[in-house]
């Protein structure tokens, strides 16, 4: 394949556009991939939706979907050499196909920035909970006081838009440095971080919480509880968890050498990125049973029924801000590929400076307002009331359904059909290598991965 057109030159030429090391890759990527879904979410889904037999379900749907797209995804992204929009035109050229495919990189780009107004939302309200938690305002608080104490935190735009406005402009500063400067030098820092971070919360609950209830409700399961939504919600996390139909691990590829194998990286992103969701569940759920909370509390597990166990715990103020630090940790890892997905873009043209990536990142907290006003100012306001399906959602809602249900899924099926039809299988081959993974991960790519999105997909439209 020739090299794309560029007003810059290819990233896989190496440079400052280039990763600095193997190493520095991988941190990167698994930030990319460790976020909200893995600390927030996986927890609350598995609390939720059977236990164990979510966990089960969701770890084959990691290596029979997560995997092999994580692959396509890297092997884009690489081969391309540019951003999500720039490879997707390059590779449909390349491969004689139509230059429409460029806007599944489009589709990628837009859901980066619309997922980044409101995931520095929520990322904003882990902030506002290290200090919370460092005051030691949870001690002696009951479901009712820390369910109102989060209230209040919703009911404030002003407190909202700041503590959204400081997450977004700590993601702009490590974006704006560049590949070397910026990102890399805060992965160093942020995932060793969060990994120990992690390591000594479930160290403590292995000391104060009940961990045999967890390891049993994690790690035993009841098939019995394996029912058809019980296996879409796992697909949809599985993919949600690992950051897929961003356009993020494509920008992040694109930065990625020839040398580095593709489905040994894939491997361990997903292990790593695995690994933090079923740690997360272990520093969780001991506290959740010692003290005799709901694990299946939804949304509101780590904000409203956790902080009852940080006020009950003996050092209970360490260790929530301790947890606090780690979830925003996570979600400012993810932040940054999400802008960086956006600024790849803007990279290719040789107007644009690092610097400028100030004007994204002022988008995005603008278009934030929007969501962080729909949960008090505009809490009443249903803009799509007239439609049955939409009849109770809020701005914040619509946002998150656009983006979760129909913006991944329908990107995370495009990159799919992509590497497993229309691009040549002897261009695959030259990315991914030959022999028997090579014809694992085509078959997973070309059949199981587009049908279990397409199940998602039709699941989440019904």
């Amino acid at each position: 394949m020739q090299p794309p057109d560029s007003q810059k030159p290819d990233r896989r030429a190496g440079g400052e556009h280039a990763w600095t090391s193997n190493l520095a890759f991988l941190l990167a990527a698994i930030g990319a991939a460790v976020g909200l879904g893995n600390i927030w979410k996986f927890p609350y889904m598995v609390g939720a939706h059977g236990g164990a037999a979510f966990v089960a379900v969701y770890l084959i749907c990691i290596a029979a979907i997560g995997v092999p797209l994580l692959v396509a995804e890297l092997m884009i992204g690489r081969r391309g050499g540019k951003s999500p929009i720039g490879s997707m035109l390059a590779l449909a050229r390349a491969e004689g196909r139509s230059p429409a495919w460029r806007y599944l990189g489009w589709l990628a780009f837009m859901a980066a920035l619309v997922g980044l107004t409101f995931y520095s939302v929520v990322a904003g309200w882990s902030l506002a909970y290290i200090v919370k938690a460092a005051r030691g305002a949870f001690g002696g608080m009951d479901a009712q006081a820390t369910a109102a104490a989060f209230g209040d935190l919703l009911a404030d735009p002003l407190a909202m838009s700041l503590w959204h406005g400081l997450f977004m402009a700590a993601t702009v500063l490590v974006v704006a440095r560049g590949l070397h400067g910026g990102l890399e030098r805060a992965v160093e820092i942020l995932m060793p971080a969060l990994f120990v971070a992690l390591l000594v919360l479930v160290g403590y609950a292995m000391v104060v919480g009940d961990f045999s209830a967890a390891w049993a409700f994690l790690f035993h399961p009841d098939f019995s509880q394996v029912t058809p939504k019980v296996v879409l919600m796992a697909m949809g996390q599985a993919f949600f968890s690992m950051g897929l139909g961003v356009g993020a691990i494509m920008t992040y590829g694109s930065y990625l050498p020839k040398s580095v194998s593709l489905p040994r990286a894939a491997g361990i992103i997903a292990l790593a990125d695995t690994g933090v969701a079923l740690l997360a569940g272990l520093a969780i759920f001991p506290l959740v049973f010692a003290f005799g909370l709901a694990p299946g509390e939804g949304p509101g597990l780590i904000f409203v029924t956790l902080p009852i166990a940080f006020g009950q715990m003996p050092g209970g103020a360490l260790v929530g801000t301790l947890f606090f630090f780690l979830l925003a940790a996570a979600a400012l890892t993810s932040s940054i590929a999400l802008l960086e997905t956006v600024v790849s873009w803007l990279d290719e043209h040789a107007w644009f400076k690092r610097w400028m990536a100030i004007w994204p990142g002022l988008l995005a907290w603008a278009g934030g307002l929007v969501t962080v006003f729909s949960f008090n100012i505009w809490h009443e306001f249903r803009p799509l009331a007239a439609v049955e399906a939409f009849r109770d959602k809020t701005i914040f809602d619509l946002l998150d359904y656009l983006v979760s249900n129909i913006m991944l899924p329908l990107g995370g099926l495009g990159v799919g059909i992509f590497a497993g039809w229309v691009m040549l299988r002897a261009s695959c081959r030259d990315e991914v290598g030959d022999g028997p993974v090579f014809k694992i991960w085509h078959f997973l790519v070309r059949y199981v991965a587009p049908l279990a999105l397409g199940l998602v997909f039709a699941f989440n439209l019904g």
